[in-house]
C-alpha cells in the first residue's frame, strides 16, 4: 500500500468502556479502518486521564478503573481520512477527534513473523 508523504494524522479520544453495536468501539473503529483499507491504525491505552466532563480516570491501584482513555491514531491521505469522518461520526456518541497534517517519512512492512524461515 502508497502512502504519500504529505498525510494525515486522526486520532480519536475516548474511554475505554465505549461500546458500538455490542462491541468496544476502540475495536470496531479499527476493524472498520482496516476494512476500507486505511494506511495503519493503533489504539494507545492511557493510565490516566479526563475529558469534558472532567471525571478523571486512572489506572492506580486504589482506583481501578474500568474505562481508561484511549487514543486511536489512524494515518493515510487527507482524501481517504475525510471519507472516513462521515463513518466515524455515525459510531462516536461521545468524544474528541482531532486532524492533522504529517509528514510520512518512511512507510514499509517488516518480515512477517507469521512466516516460516526460509532455507
Amino acid at each position: 500500500m502508497h502512502l504519500p508523504h504529505e498525510a494525515v494524522l486522526l486520532r480519536v479520544f475516548l474511554g475505554e468502556s465505549a461500546r458500538w453495536k455490542h462491541q468496544p468501539l476502540y475495536e470496531a473503529i479499527v476493524l472498520k479502518a482496516r476494512e476500507l483499507h486505511l494506511a495503519g491504525a493503533t489504539v494507545l491505552r492511557g493510565p490516566m486521564g479526563y475529558g469534558k466532563s472532567s471525571r478523571l480516570r486512572t489506572a492506580k491501584i486504589l482506583r481501578l478503573s474500568m474505562d481508561l482513555p484511549l487514543v486511536i491514531e489512524i494515518v493515510d491521505s487527507e482524501e481517504k481520512i475525510q471519507g472516513f469522518l462521515p463513518v466515524l461520526d455515525e459510531m462516536m456518541h461521545s468524544g474528541l477527534v482531532t486532524l492533522e497534517k504529517v509528514k510520512v517519512i518512511d512507510y514499509r512492512a517488516g518480515p512477517d513473523v507469521t512466516a516460516p524461515p526460509e532455507i
